[in-house]
């Protein structure tokens, strides 16, 4: 957490002509020889160069780590597939800090078949590594395997219970206990041979693997066979077999088609520190699991490179399906699905980037869920007292501030096109936003974003100076909760920004107010007058809670301008005879915004209800008017 003065190289950079051409994989070590980084190149001497350009070309993140280290080796391998297994190899051994970092939230239960067994057994486990065993999965909540096993079963009665059961019953030639009370098909409650039982538990697997209504019409075609030959009773036991695959099968939504494909859609929601992934499981046409991670990046990375280490990770211990579809493909996706489809016992893998239809609608529906995961990570990591507590003491030490700031207020400009200038203020007490202390500001004479932060600060700082110079304001609440004296001043902005505001609280002659801008990829801290920025460590608590202070203060200002804007059309709208405040409100709402309504010709608009052709010629002579006024 220091600020950083460094030279523009690095004494350690190794000559061009040293490095190779050639495919490979390369290593940032420390003094110490710990590992920083993995990365791989198809070219390492082009790759390799791009660390060594000057630093001020280079993004902070990967300055940082370039100081770090005293040092890179490289290994040459004979192709991009090849350098892919050694990355990950590699990462998996070191676990390198600048590479990406996967947080697993929970260990998601699987439902297993322990085909080894001699009478294979289903059950639930988190334990990945039974020998034979063939997992389904993985599951949002324990329940929701144990509620699938049980309809599972009823159609495929097979074995459920434990080992030293089975054992038993087969020694005794007495049914286990789950057999007595009809819980157990396997061959220990009496009524089924062990090749029967093995019989049964392939069609439990086929089906699991690919749950099709292939399975539905051969027990139809079995349960009218039966009952045309008079077996009544074992007619009634595929109906009753039927009937919980019909329920297994409605559990699961249909969302594809083709009920051959099965595929695995990965949707990713990212910004500048961590990412969020969400993994739906396709199966014959049906979702049938779900799976989710939060990923920190220490260095800047594209999605193509997201998604590289998205499924190296998804597919470490588990076999990948036929098909992939991701939001976008990694440069070296021939190289990755290669390497997917020597995890895949039968066939290759291919990977897709859905741009319509219905995968893509998977896709988009995954994303959503990534991009509310990324937020609840967010919200809690801000909302911890512990995690609070230690970003307020880790931006205190990073910006050298006397104390920890308990009371931060954030600064943020909005404009569209250099018009409808709006600021908002937004206050976190102790690492917690107060919304009743928010305040919106107009920007009534045209101004750039520097003329704005000052205008703001100006009005918000010479309230606090009369409030404090006449104590008989404290007993009005509102003046009040505005007149209390922020521990830290953020703008929105880099260095130009910072030292706009700086300047406004020399104006002021106010001291005792600290000050600091919020780069826009909110990875820099500038503080007044300096020559670099403050660098808070990449997955800190206090970058979280700044990157959060950051985007409400947007928000809050994106949507006081969306208000603004609103406001004006409908002021202007108003002055047209018989259009009260009402249709105004339908106008709006029926366009759904200022931009479609203006753009709207009097027959369109004529369409909305309660407006006529008369009405409707008068609007656009008056928008039109206004627009040629502006």
């Amino acid at each position: 957490m220091a600020r950083l003065t460094r030279p523009d190289a690095v004494e350690w950079r190794p000559k061009a002509g040293e490095i190779p051409t050639s495919p490979g994989v390369y290593r940032f070590r420390d003094v110490r020889g710990r590992v920083l980084y993995v990365g791989k190149a198809i070219n390492l001497r082009q790759r390799l160069s791009n660390y060594f350009q000057p630093m001020r070309n280079l993004h902070q993140r990967t300055q940082a780590m370039v100081h770090a280290a005293s040092g890179v080796e490289w290994t040459v391998v004979a192709s991009d597939r090849e350098a892919l297994d050694l990355e990950y190899a590699w990462i998996k051994q070191f676990t390198p800090p600048f590479n990406v970092k996967f947080r697993d939230d929970k260990t998601y239960p699987y439902m297993v078949v322990t085909l080894a067994d001699e009478a294979p057994r289903v059950m639930v486990t988190r334990n990945r590594r039974i020998p034979g065993a063939r997992y389904f999965g993985p599951y949002p909540k324990i329940w929701a395997v144990r509620d699938t096993i049980d309809l599972m079963v009823r159609a495929f009665p097979i074995r459920t219970c434990s080992d030293s059961s089975y054992k038993r019953a087969m020694a005794t030639g007495r049914p286990c206990f789950p057999g007595q009370i009809g819980r157990c098909g396997g061959p220990c409650s009496g009524r089924v041979s062990v090749e029967e039982h093995r019989h049964i538990v392939d069609d439990f697997v086929a089906f699991m693997a690919h749950p099709d209504r292939a399975v539905v019409a051969l027990l139809q075609r079995e349960m009218k066979s039966a009952a045309a030959a008079f077996e009544y009773e074992r007619a009634a036991v595929i109906r009753d077999r039927l009937q919980a695959l019909e329920n297994v099968l409605e559990r699961s939504a249909v969302v594809l088609s083709e009920d051959a494909v099965d595929t695995d859609v990965f949707g990713i929601e990212h910004d500048e520190l961590a990412a969020a992934v969400q993994q739906f499981m396709v199966r014959g046409g049906r979702i049938t699991g779900t799976r989710s991670w939060v990923v920190d990046t220490e260095l800047d990375v594209t999605v193509g490179e997201l998604v590289e280490a998205v499924l190296q990770n998804a597919y470490e211990n588990d076999e990948p399906p036929r098909e992939i579809v991701v939001p976008k493909l990694p440069d070296d996706a021939p190289a990755l699905e290669a390497w997917l489809g020597d995890r895949r016992a039968k066939g290759s893998v291919a990977l897709r980037a859905a741009q319509r239809g219905e995968k893509a609608a998977i896709l988009q529906t995954a994303t959503l869920n990534a991009k509310q995961a990324l937020a609840l990570y967010k919200m809690r990591r801000t909302g911890d007292y512990v995690a609070r507590t230690q970003a307020l003491t880790d931006i205190q030490e990073a910006l050298g501030l006397d104390e920890a700031p308990l009371r931060i207020e954030c600064y943020d400009v909005s404009h569209l096109g250099g018009t409808n200038i709006v600021a908002s203020m937004v206050v976190f007490e102790d690492g917690l936003p107060v919304k009743n202390s928010y305040r919106k500001f107009a920007i009534k004479e045209y101004a750039d974003d520097l003329e704005a932060i000052s205008q703001v600060l100006r009005r918000r700082l010479t309230r606090l100076s009369e409030d404090e110079a006449d104590p008989a304001t404290e007993d009005a609440a509102p003046r009040k909760r505005f007149a209390y004296r922020p521990g830290l001043i953020l703008v929105d902005g880099g260095e130009p920004q910072v030292n706009a505001a700086a300047a406004v609280l020399d104006e002021l002659g106010i001291d005792d107010i600290p000050v600091a801008g919020i780069a826009k990829r909110l990875e820099e801290v500038w503080l007044p007058g300096e020559s670099f920025p403050v660098i808070l460590p990449r997955n800190s608590e206090a970058l979280f809670l700044i990157q959060r202070i950051r985007d409400e203060a947007h928000r809050f200002a994106i949507t006081f301008q969306r208000q603004k804007r609103k406001g004006d059309i409908a002021s202007v709208l108003s002055e047209v005879p018989g259009l009260g405040p009402a249709r105004v409100k339908v106008l709006l709402a029926h366009f759904g915004s200022v931009t479609r309504l203006r753009a709207a010709s009097a027959s369109e608009i004529a369409e909305v209800r309660g407006v006529g052709p008369s009405l409707a010629a008068a609007i656009v002579g008056r928008l039109n008017g206004d627009s040629e006024g502006q």
